[in-house]
């Protein structure tokens, strides 16, 4: 694999036993964080709301941060739609009688 990618060994075993980051140490707890505020919220906040809420919890991130962790994660918000009545039932007016029955039952 070494020959084919044109890297040393012993480059790659330096590679691959060398300790993470600061940044990546951060970027992980930061994906566990949005990960948790995510599943709280039944996957129903977007970016926005999961850096507010990591925010207002003390853990400074930004929205833009945020969005690039759901994205790479595959997180998004599902949106709910709210249930709009489309019949007012509560009124005065005379209500037709239903012709259709007349027709079909007899």
């Amino acid at each position: 694999m070494c020959e084919v990618l044109k890297v040393s060994r012993s480059g790659y075993y330096k590679w691959r036993d060398r300790p993470k980051s600061a940044r990546q140490e951060r970027r992980e707890e930061l994906t566990q964080e949005v990960r948790r505020v995510y599943i709280e919220s039944r996957q129903l906040y977007g970016s926005p709301k999961v850096a507010q809420k990591l925010n207002h919890e003390g853990i400074k991130v930004s929205q833009k941060t945020v969005s690039r962790i759901m994205n790479k994660e595959g997180m998004k918000s599902r949106t709910v739609k709210k249930h709009k009545a489309t019949t007012n039932s509560k009124h005065n007016h005379p209500v037709h009688e239903n012709v259709l029955n007349h027709h079909f039952s007899g």
